[in-house]
C-alpha cells in the first residue's frame, strides 16, 4: 500500500467509524433474532454454532478495533466469554464494547492511524485501513447469521431495507 497521508488518515477513520456505526445496530438486531434457547443451531456439523458465528462477528470486530487503537493484533483470550450464554448476553456484550472502542479510536493521534499494523505475515497496513476489514468482515457473517434464522424459527429483521418478516410484522400492526 502506497504510504498514507495524514490527511486521508484522518478522512478514513471518519468515514469508516460513521459507516461501522451505521452497520452496528444492523448487526445487533440479526444476533438478536437468534433464540435464546437455539445458539446450538449449526446447518452443518463442521459449521459455528449461531452462538459461536454471533461471538466470532463480534469479538473479531472488536479485536479488529483493538488492533488500530492498540497499534497491534493481540490473538489471546479470543474465545466465547463464559459468562456469555445468549444471544441476547452477546448483543449487549457488543452493545456496550462498540461505542468505547469507537471512541477510542476517535481520539487517536493521527501518527497513530498511520502506524503499519502487522495482521499475521499476511497484510501489513495503515492501523486505520483495519476500520474497513472489520466492517467487511462482521458484514459478510451477519449475512452468515442471518441464513441461519429462519431454518432455527426465527424471523429475519430488515438490513438493508424490509425483510418479508419485518413487512409481515409491518403488515400485523395495521
Amino acid at each position: 500500500m502506497a504510504t498514507l497521508q495524514p490527511d486521508q488518515a484522518l478522512f478514513l477513520r471518519q468515514w469508516m467509524l460513521g459507516a461501522l456505526t451505521r452497520e452496528h445496530p444492523i448487526t445487533r438486531t440479526v444476533i438478536e433474532a437468534v433464540p435464546r434457547d437455539k445458539g446450538d443451531h449449526r446447518p452443518d456439523a463442521v459449521g459455528k454454532s449461531a452462538i459461536d458465528l454471533a461471538w466470532h462477528i463480534v469479538g473479531a470486530e472488536h479485536r479488529f478495533m483493538e488492533a488500530v487503537a492498540n497499534g497491534v493484533f493481540d490473538f489471546t483470550n479470543s474465545g466465547r466469554p463464559p459468562e456469555l450464554q445468549t444471544s441476547a448476553d452477546v448483543a449487549r456484550w457488543y452493545a456496550d464494547t462498540f461505542p468505547r472502542d469507537a471512541e477510542r479510536i476517535g481520539a487517536m493521534p493521527v501518527e497513530a492511524l498511520m502506524k503499519v499494523v502487522d495482521f499475521r505475515g499476511i497484510f501489513q497496513l495503515p492501523a486505520v485501513a483495519y476500520l474497513q476489514t472489520a466492517q467487511m468482515h462482521s458484514i459478510h457473517h451477519r449475512g452468515q447469521l442471518s441464513m441461519y434464522l429462519r431454518p432455527m424459527g426465527a424471523k429475519v429483521p430488515a438490513i438493508y431495507g424490509e425483510s418479508y418478516d419485518s413487512a409481515q410484522a409491518k403488515k400485523d400492526r395495521v
